[in-house]
């Protein structure tokens, strides 16, 4: 299977310049805001394409897509919706390039350079986690 190799370092350590560091794109992880328009013909496709849909308008990335990428998501509608019908790798191939363009996974973010910054409820840890950052701070103060 052919790939793009491995995906870009956040941390480069490079003598030349990074000329597209410049264009990096950050978006905040859960404002939970609803971007772009509906999906066009939304009585035609099931419950499962609708979920797939709405997950994409609730994406952080979903904050930089343009009319071309919506347009790209709603020709990607009918291909998805014959995927629940019918599971084929061929269908699931095309899905999987198409988002990977928009920056579905962690690595096809890094390679378009967006970055998704984490949100307050993100930094604090759930009850019962420890707060390791806290402890590191402790263990310094202590030395």
């Amino acid at each position: 299977m052919p790939g793009n190799g491995p995906p870009p370092s956040e941390n480069k350590r490079r003598r030349n310049k990074d000329q597209l560091a410049d264009h990096a794109v950050s978006v905040p992880a859960d404002d939970e805001t609803v971007h772009g328009p509906e999906l066009p013909y939304a009585p035609l496709y099931g419950p499962r394409t609708l979920d797939w849909y709405e997950t994409w308008r609730r994406a952080p990335q979903a904050a930089t897509f343009t009319a071309t990428d919506w347009q790209r998501l709603h020709m990607l509608a009918p291909i998805v919706e014959a995927y629940w019908m019918q599971p084929t790798p061929k269908l699931l191939s095309e899905i999987r390039i198409n988002e990977s363009l928009l920056g579905a996974t962690h690595v096809d973010r890094l390679r378009g350079r967006i970055k998704v910054e984490p949100s307050r409820q993100q930094t604090t840890p759930p009850p019962g986690v420890a707060d390791l950052t806290a402890r590191r701070r402790r263990i310094s103060d202590a030395s």
